[in-house]
This record gives C-alpha cells, structure tokens and sequence, in this order.
C-alpha cells in the first residue's frame, strides 16, 4: 500500500498494490480531473513532485517521453512505487455526486446525419441520474468493454438521457447502434462520470466544439438557458463540410432566442454544394481571430483530440489564463 499526497491541497489518500491512482482517489471521494481514463487524452496529467509510479502498458500512453521525463504523470495509468507526492487539482463539485450502474431502455433513435445517431434512453421509473452539466455516462458492453458518451440532456431535462454517438467504421458498439439496435432495446449504463462540466462564474464564455463535441455543449448551454444566464456565449463549431453541422439548427435558434449568444460554424474542406460564405480553416484559428486577448474569458473545449492540443498551445499565447481552459477529448475506442 502506498499513500498519495496532493499539493496544493496536501490531501492524501490510500493506493491499493495494483491500483492507480485516479481509482484509488475516487474511491476515497477526492475527485481529480480526468476524462477517457484509458491514458489518452491528457485531462488527468498531474506533475509527479516526490516518488516514482510505474505504468502497465506505457507505449501506449498518450503523452510522450519527454513530457514523463520532466515530471508528468497521467493519474489513470499510474501506479504509485511507494509513496508519491502529486501536483494536481481536486474537483470538489462533484465528489458528492453518486456514480450508479443502471439499465436503460432505448425510447427513441434518430439519424441526424449520416453517421451521427441520436439516442435517447430511458431509467427505470423514479430514478434519475444526478450529474453536472457536460458530463459523460459509460455504456456497459456484455464482453466487459465500455463506451463513454457524453449527456447532450440539460440536467433539469432528465426525464431521458440524450446522447449523439458518430458511428465509427468497425467499431464494435457503434457498428451496433447504426445497424441492429432498435427502440426497446436494454442497455446498461453507468454515471455520470466525467470532470467537464460548467464552472459557476460570470466570465464570458467560448466553447470550441468539433464533431459531436456538441453534446456536452448543449447540455451546458441550456442549463444556462434553465437558470436564465445573462453570461455571454459564444459556440464555435468546427466541422468537414456543412452536412457535419448535425444539428446546426439548433445554435441558429438560440441566437435569434437567447441574448447575448453568438454561434459561428467553421468549415475546414466545405463542400463545392454548400455554397459557404462562413469561416473556412481549423476552429481553434477561427476563436482567436474573433478573440485575439482571451484573458477574460473561460473557454469549454470538446471534440478531437488534435482540436484540444492545438487549443492547449495556441490559447496561453492569446492570454487564456490555463486554469480557464476546460477541456473534454473525445477519444475512440481501439479495435480490437
């Protein structure tokens, strides 16, 4: 057994022979940042002060030697040689919320574009998933597997779980949900999990989403609209062509109904057919020529991993305080 101080909070907790050290904390109720929990995304990586960790499959890990060498560690992966001293955030918000392992009833599939599904599922009668908004559930697959989704449902919606899964080619649930799942069908899920979720605070806010990045998006923008925010909202939408906009009625409508939003979609190969007069190139480019001086601003960024990296390196440049910055990378899951 080995014991895990954090600073700068100097709380401890106790790691089991085996155990990482993201489990181990959330276990004993100190909740730190994390997001795929597969080592891939870099949500979780703390600075390793005192001590050594080791890792189970380190070739896989989505961070590079240079980066291990000068003192990062990705708390979902690490498993603590002795006691260790971490420099890492603790996420009060939500160590009160009550992760459950519950079935769910698929009530209503439908197809937003060719390869983005909406799904929306139903609990059992009188339970309901207690969770921020922007957090992400596990889909429980019978081989053990599991599959993260973000909740595109505000949580004052919760009657049904919404989410919007991007069919991957091959991919074992994916390949399921587009070709054999049907209304009726019992899933089971666990949640919510998740640390991407809004922050209470007045500062402007600029979310920078690609993809189905959207979901957590929606779930935070109208929660907002639920408490009658009069935050500015600005939502950046980066997709292909215009047809990857699955959903881009919806923005529309909130800037015609809701003060103080603005929605700029960005295209990085528009289509000949689209006809586009809107923003062309990478997203991330698209935010600081809108916002070159981001130092009053919080920025939620959801998608690609490539999005989140080039955002983590250009923003800081453009004022973004890095605690400012919250940041939820849609990972795919390896086939096998």
């Amino acid at each position: 057994m080995a014991k895990v101080t954090i600073q700068p909070s100097g709380k401890s907790f106790q790691v089991e022979a085996d155990e990482t050290i993201l489990d181990a904390a959330l276990r004993q109720d100190v909740v730190l940042a994390y997001g795929c929990r597969s080592g891939q995304c870099g949500t979780c990586k703390s600075g390793l002060l005192q001590g050594e960790v080791t890792y189970d499959d380190p070739d896989s890990l989505g961070i590079d030697a240079a980066e291990l060498a000068a003192g990062a560690v990705l708390t979902c992966q690490a498993k603590p040689l002795g006691d260790v001293v971490i420099e890492a955030r603790t996420v009060d918000a939500v160590a009160d919320l009550e992760v459950r392992t519950l079935p769910a009833r698929v009530r209503r599939m439908r197809k937003f574009s060719d390869d983005v599904m909406g799904v929306w599922l139903q609990l059992p009668a009188n339970q309901r998933i207690q969770f921020l908004a922007g957090m992400y559930l596990e889909i429980l697959l019978k081989n053990g597997e599991t599959r993260a989704f973000s909740m595109a449902n505000a949580p004052e919606d919760d009657e049904l779980i919404e989410l919007h899964i991007r069919h991957v080619p091959g991919g074992l649930f994916t390949d399921h949900v587009f070709n054999k799942m049907r209304e009726k069908d019992l899933l089971k899920i666990r949640a919510p999990l998740g640390t991407f979720f809004l922050r209470d605070d007045d500062r402007p806010i600029v979310f920078m989403v690609g993809g189905t990045g959207f979901a957590p998006a929606k779930s935070i923008i109208e929660h907002l609209i639920h408490q009658q925010s009069a935050r500015p909202l600005h939502l950046f939408w980066g997709a292909r062509a215009a047809s990857d906009l699955y959903l881009d009625e919806l923005p529309r409508q909130w800037t015609e109904t809701l003060p103080g939003f603005e929605y700029t979609p960005v295209l990085s190969e528009p289509d000949d057919k689209d006809d586009w007069k809107g923003e062309t190139g990478w997203v991330h480019e698209a935010v600081v020529r809108r916002y070159p001086d981001l130092a009053h601003h919080d920025v939620y960024a959801c998608g690609p991993p490539p999005m989140i990296e080039a955002a983590r390196k250009l923003f800081p440049e453009h004022g973004l305080n890095e605690d400012r910055l919250f940041f939820d990378s849609f990972e795919f899951a390896p086939k096998k």
